[in-house]
């Protein structure tokens, strides 16, 4: 049986309707490239339909095989630098911790993140810890998978405001060349995002992406996104 993606990783380009991963009113590229010394460099660039905004960013990852560990630094067009460490198959088999930080020069802001995550056959679960002054806030998810179905479901506790801040679930299916994910945001916003992924050729990706308001269908307003993802 096949260890499932992590719920963040649902759908790959076509991720949850919540996160980056889908291009609402959006036109995207992202290039991926490695070197002959194993660097890989990932730049990525989108442009906002309705706004017109350009925003960027760049990601270098260096790989210690022999030791389980990744070293990864991140850049954007909000000038905000990112360093990232994690350990892999080393505590444990299956369990993966990741030590994240980001600062802005600009603002002085600077985060903290601890990730863990335990991935076996059927089941990948994941458990994150971002560092606040006024209360950290803990981050749950879980996915399983059974022949080519996956079923997930993600939440958030402040412990600031003592109290659940997210809720979303995902279902769908995947083959090698073909993915469809449905998700919900389970709220007072009803909303209800489709992503349909259809591998073109060896490298290259094709993404469409809706959001439906499930409480004014018949308002319009709805988002429609389209992502092209290159791979060498």
């Amino acid at each position: 049986m096949a260890i499932p993606p992590a719920y963040a990783d649902l759908g790959k380009s076509a991720r949850d309707v919540f996160n980056k991963g889908f291009g609402f009113g959006l036109v995207k590229l992202d290039v991926k490239t490695k070197s002959a010394s194993g660097v890989e460099f990932s730049t990525a660039g989108s442009s906002n339909t309705d706004t017109g905004k350009v925003n960027g960013s760049l990601e270098t990852k260096y790989k210690w095989t022999e030791y389980g560990v990744t070293f990864t630094e991140k850049w954007n067009t909000d000038n905000t630098l990112g360093t990232e460490m994690a350990i892999e198959d080393q505590i444990a088999k299956g369990l993966k911790l990741t030590f994240d930080t980001t600062f802005s020069p600009n603002t002085g802001k600077k985060s903290g993140k601890i990730k863990s995550a335990y991935k076996r056959e059927c089941i990948n679960i994941g458990c994150d810890v971002d560092f606040d002054f006024a209360g950290p806030a803990i981050h749950g998810s879980a996915v399983l998978g059974y022949e080519g179905w996956l079923a997930g479901c993600q939440m958030t506790f402040d412990s600031a405001k003592s109290k659940l801040t997210r809720n979303n679930f995902s279902v769908g299916y995947k083959t090698g060349d073909f993915q469809l994910h449905t998700n919900a945001k389970v709220n007072n916003s009803s909303l209800v995002g489709v992503g349909y992924t259809q591998t073109l050729r060896p490298g290259v990706k094709l993404t469409l992406s809706a959001l439906v308001d499930g409480k004014n269908i018949n308002a319009g307003g709805h988002k429609l996104g389209l992502g092209l993802e290159l791979e060498a």
